[in-house]
């Protein structure tokens, strides 16, 4: 029986960086009450996200999940107004790692099977 290759640990990573940036960057922001410091972390870690999606899946996947990490920061302010900061950004949060994990492992098994 052929073994099966685990592409979710592959992809693990990359979203776990991404997430980090969401949440750590409104920690960061929150604790120390200063927003540029939670935005450099922001942007550290989706810099750091973004080369790993690009390395594991390509410019394009890269770019599309880069605009979504974007678009989830800002669209956890209006999200924060209706349901609260931390839950908004645990949900873009999770919203960001499953479309990144998704995206990797598609891609991991689509360069298995060529």
């Amino acid at each position: 029986m052929a073994k099966v290759p685990n592409v979710l640990a592959a992809a693990a990573p990359a979203a776990l960086t991404a997430a980090s940036g969401l949440v750590g960057g409104y920690g960061v922001a929150r604790w120390t009450g200063r927003r540029e410091l939670g935005g450099a972390v922001l942007a550290v870690a989706g810099a750091g996200a973004a080369a790993q999606w690009r390395r594991g899946s390509g410019t394009g996947t890269a770019a599309a999940l880069t605009g979504l990490y974007v678009a989830a920061f800002g669209g956890s302010h209006p999200l924060a107004k209706r349901i609260g900061a931390w839950p908004s950004v645990f949900a873009v949060t999770g919203v960001v790692a499953a479309a990144s994990t998704a995206a990797t492992a598609l891609s991991a098994r689509n360069r298995r099977t060529r």
